[in-house]
């Protein structure tokens, strides 16, 4: 499978509000793909979309070979457990400590037992770069990098072959978004990821991503790498990528 998601014509309505105009991208698999576009252009919608958050009101979406237009309720629930999802804010359930929020997927979706949910938790907290005595601790006395790292376990619970990320680097300070993207970087080689990411983080676009889309005035004004991103005439592109050497 060359491409592991591929978007059709997707036509997005907020009552009579156009958000997406038949809008078409492809994401390789494989590959680290960004959205990109100025606030309010429907780029987390269109993630929520993608991850059957949100109806679309036209077009296609296909992942993973699955048509989201023609998808039963029990393929759905299978496909759900090939993506996981990092959300903006974490959202980490606050009444949990971090072993409990990592284990959720688990402890939910699968029939393992305690022990092997417990040796699963623990690998993914040392591959987001947390230490171990780090699980006891709950989301309100931990930093905001470390809140997006737990949430990038529990989001790789269930071994994902897809992972979505909505403004990963968002609220943290320099040192630590750089850290993160790099992490992006490793988890994706270490265990083989297709990753779609949200970001207004303009040294993370430069430092991670594969492919981009932006999009713009509701369509997709430029898909592809950034070395040709500048030949666009287009003034978001113009005004997020000024300096861009």
């Amino acid at each position: 499978m060359k491409n592991i998601i591929e978007v059709r014509d997707v036509k997005t309505l907020f009552d009579d509000r156009v958000i997406h105009n038949k809008i078409s991208l492809s994401v390789p698999k494989g590959s680290i793909y960004g959205l990109l576009g100025p606030s309010g252009c429907g780029k987390t919608t269109l993630l929520r979309e993608m991850v059957m958050l949100q109806k679309f009101n036209g077009g296609e979406i296909e992942i993973l070979g699955h048509n989201l237009n023609n998808i039963s309720y029990e393929e759905a629930m299978l496909l759900r457990r090939e993506w996981g999802v990092l959300f903006q804010s974490g959202a980490l359930f606050s009444s949990l400590n971090l072993r409990e929020n990592i284990a959720l997927p688990l402890v939910e979706y699968t029939d393992l037992s305690q022990a092997m949910i417990k040796e699963i938790v623990e690998f993914k907290i040392s591959i987001v770069g947390l230490k171990s005595e780090d699980a006891n601790l709950y989301p309100s006395q931990i930093s905001g990098g470390m809140k997006k790292k737990a949430a990038l376990a529990r989001a790789l619970a269930m071994d994902p072959k897809l992972l979505f990320l909505d403004e990963p680097t968002s609220g943290l300070d320099p040192i630590s978004a750089r850290e993160f993207d790099a992490l992006i970087l490793k988890l994706r080689s270490l265990l083989n990821l297709t990753i779609v990411m949200v970001s207004h983080d303009l040294q993370s676009v430069y430092d991670t991503l594969d492919k981009v889309a932006v999009l713009d005035n509701k369509s997709v004004v430029y898909e592809g790498d950034l070395k040709n991103i500048l030949n666009v005439e287009n003034e978001f592109i113009r005004t997020f990528f000024k300096g861009m050497k």
